[in-house]
């Protein structure tokens, strides 16, 4: 399924753009404090189209210093691959981690690995984490914008309620 992955970005590559959403992780920095109160727009049930498919992204309400969410990517009927993670509250600051499975639930990281992006700022309308950006559009619009490793490009997911 990492090759169907693949092959989608090879396909839209001119669907990409320079990174100009997105912002970078500065050990230096560190993170800002944030809660899950600050994020909680997020919460609801999403779906766009992109990557080929239809995608639907679920956000659960905070609880348990978490927030979890689904991601489902399908494309010509048959899905293409899932996400699963949340962005917890850790040290006064928010992470959030994923992890990638095929449309068998075979994992794509290891076990014991997750994918795991620091905050790097965070607005009312925009949560900034590692090479990976929320953006606030309206309550029932919001991007998604994800730096992809394999290409360096930014792509942007634009979901709706």
């Amino acid at each position: 399924m990492k090759k169907l992955l693949l092959v989608l970005l090879l396909i839209l590559g001119n669907t990409f753009s320079n990174a100009q959403n997105t912002l970078n992780y500065n050990d230096e920095k560190g993170s800002p404090k944030a809660t899950l109160q600050d994020v909680k727009w997020i919460v609801g049930n999403w779906t766009g189209e992109a990557l080929g498919g239809i995608c639907q992204e679920t956000w659960s309400e905070p609880i348990g210093n978490t927030m979890m969410f689904s991601f489902k990517l399908v494309v010509d009927g048959k899905v293409a691959f899932y996400e699963l993670g949340h962005i917890i509250e850790k040290d006064k600051t928010l992470l959030l981690q994923l992890k990638h499975f095929d449309g068998e639930l075979k994992g794509w990281e290891k076990a014991e690995v997750s994918e795991n992006f620091r905050l790097v700022k965070i607005t009312p309308t925009h949560v900034y984490f590692d090479k990976f950006t929320f953006e606030k559009i309206s309550d029932n619009e919001i991007n998604i914008y994800v730096v992809f490793e394999e290409s360096g490009k930014e792509m942007t997911f634009n979901f709706k309620k």
